[in-house]
């Protein structure tokens, strides 16, 4: 059976046009993590007819995986990640060009967000979160990125933004992103859940006591297959908007998709939020003390 490019991209004209097409197929997209919202968003951009990817990931597939990461099969259990994901998205389209780094990505972090039209954050370490975006301030990239939330979320971070760490008031400000101790990441965590907590409802679609249980680190982080895949389309749709230059509404605070009322939440006006993060603060201090 033979492939063509035009015959597998020729569903998507009418929501683009033949030049966002070529635009797509000269595009490079850099996502380091392709678990899973990092790994719906390489599904949605490789079946798009996006021509480069570059993949990044440290980890194997394992049958934890399979609850909501789309590349998680029997067969590719125990198989590296990026690897693995580069390999299917091949058998989608064979022409799409494919650069995998595992352990040694950091090294090439630099390099790939500069070669790259955007970068998508996959990744839920603190660490290499604040290597990726440092290091695409410096180099004037956009990052997309989303909230650990029950509800499905999106922000996406342009040259000029404020990065996470500042904008949420992370206390890494000065450390080296390899340098973090263990309360900074506790604290970091503490601060990304207060955003959540303040500026969506997602607190009323999650268990609280098993929230509590892992914002105290007691238990792995809970996550859900039409969550995490909802976000990885919604990180995909951003990537897309910037190859092809159109504007959307999404900035670097980002905003929820709320799929159990129909609508979408935005954050709250500053001196709303002012008044409710200290009470959101202390009702996160009494779940982690509860646990």
């Amino acid at each position: 059976m033979s492939f063509t490019y035009a015959e597998f991209t020729n569903r998507n004209l009418g929501f683009i046009d033949a030049a966002g097409q070529e635009k797509l197929r000269q595009a490079t997209v850099f996502v380091c993590g392709t678990g899973g919202m990092g790994g719906a968003a390489v599904l949605a951009l490789a079946r798009s007819g996006v021509g480069k990817l570059i993949l990044a990931d440290i980890d194997t597939f394992e049958i934890g995986n399979m609850n909501r990461q789309v590349f998680a099969f029997m067969d590719t259990v125990g198989q590296h990640k990026a690897e693995a994901t580069a390999e299917l998205i091949k058998t989608i389209n064979p022409e799409i060009e494919t650069t995998v780094y595992k352990d040694e990505w950091p090294d090439h972090a630099e390099a790939s967000i500069r070669a790259s039209a955007v970068t998508i954050n996959g990744t839920d370490d603190l660490a290499a979160s604040l290597l990726l975006y440092r290091t695409a301030r410096s180099a004037g990239k956009t990052m997309i990125d989303a909230y650990a939330s029950s509800l499905p979320s999106v922000y996406v971070t342009r040259p000029g933004d404020p990065m996470p760490e500042e904008r949420l008031g992370y206390p890494t400000i000065g450390t080296a992103w390899n340098a973090l101790t263990s309360e900074q990441r506790g604290e970091a965590f503490m601060r990304e859940i207060e955003h959540v907590m303040v500026h969506s409802s997602a607190r009323k679609y999650i268990d609280m006591a098993l929230a509590g249980e892992m914002a105290s680190g007691k238990r792995k982080r809970m996550s859900f297959a039409p969550m995490v895949i909802t976000t990885g389309m919604l990180m995909a749709y951003e990537t897309i908007a910037i190859i092809l230059g159109q504007k959307t509404k999404t900035d670097c605070r980002g905003w929820f998709f709320n799929p159990y009322e129909g609508k979408v939440e935005r954050p709250l006006p500053g001196i709303l939020s002012a008044i409710i993060t200290p009470i959101a603060r202390r009702e996160i201090a009494k779940l982690v003390n509860a646990t």
